[in-house]
């Protein structure tokens, strides 16, 4: 378990205050006996907040790191349970999750960015690479893809209305077989097992800025590709075979053109791959940051 025996789904929320006037949102699964030692930040997927990553993913990853380091979810500007306001542009999602990271004194830090949040991990190895050890991308797309400007109608139909009904998250982060159906069910309920200081909910705002800066990345722009080439880190990319948000295909793109990078379909599994296939997934995850450099 997370924290030396306490899951995540215990964690108390907590906040730390940036120079840049936000008081950030997260939990933290505890400092490792090395404090120097990178702890691995964590970049939540659109409309997501602290209580949208599965505990158990989060407690396989805290468990498979080596020396014990700790691993930190939070909410990035206005979502969830932080203030400012959620910028419209992915660029300034990086510069404002710089300051988190900043503000919890990390002088480096692995980075799993997962859906938006792999944009905003894209752009702070970019924007500031001393910063980052290792980065894992998780349903991600380069910037200026073809056919990545908005999602597909029957994913916004789903996941951008004021409400999304337990249904309609299954249907684009899980598949339709049975066995993907039965994980995601197990997955909500992990999710919303936790009663007592629940995150704040994300609100129309986030989501409509947060939408804003993902039709943004996605405006067709074949030269923006070439940005890859200067992340020099190794990276793990990830994704789920059928995943109707980001398809893979964009994975096995981002692989051809970083420099350094090793791609991994998940099999039977949609946009929450990663909470389906929570035990592989941490582990794929913690060999790829444990090796070495």
């Amino acid at each position: 378990m997370a924290g030396m025996g306490t899951s995540y789904a215990s964690l108390p929320n907590k906040l730390a205050s940036a120079p840049n006037g936000v008081d950030y949102a997260y939990r933290d699964t505890g400092e490792g006996p090395d404090k120097s030692t990178a702890p691995l930040v964590l970049l939540q997927h659109f409309r997501g907040n602290l209580d949208s990553w599965d505990p158990a993913l989060i407690d396989g990853l805290a468990d498979g790191l080596a020396g014990g380091r700790r691993v930190v979810a939070f909410d990035n500007a206005g979502v969830g349970g932080s203030t400012g306001t959620t910028p419209h542009t992915i660029e300034q999602m990086a510069a404002d999750a710089i300051a988190f990271i900043g503000a919890m004194g990390f002088a480096r830090a692995d980075i799993l960015g997962f859906s938006i949040g792999s944009f905003v991990a894209q752009e702070i190895a970019l924007i500031r690479p001393d910063l980052v050890r290792g980065l894992v991308l998780a349903s991600a797309a380069p910037k200026g893809a073809d056919g990545i400007h908005g999602w597909a109608p029957e994913v916004i139909g789903a996941v951008g209305k004021p409400e999304t009904s337990p249904e309609e998250y299954l249907g684009v982060f899980f598949t339709s077989s049975p066995a993907s159906r039965k994980a995601g069910q197990e997955a909500l309920g992990r999710m919303y097992a936790r009663t007592e200081d629940r995150d704040d909910a994300t609100t129309w705002p986030v989501r409509e800025a947060q939408y804003d800066a993902v039709c943004t990345w996605g405006i067709p722009d074949h030269a923006a590709l070439q940005r890859l080439a200067a992340i020099r880190h190794h990276v793990f990319v990830a994704n789920g075979d059928s995943d109707p948000m980001i398809p893979p295909r964009y994975s096995h793109l981002i692989a051809g053109l970083l420099p350094d990078a090793t791609v991994k379909i998940y099999p039977d599994a949609a946009h929450g791959f990663l909470f389906q296939h929570h035990a592989e997934f941490a582990a794929d995850v913690s060999v790829s940051l444990d090796e070495p450099a």
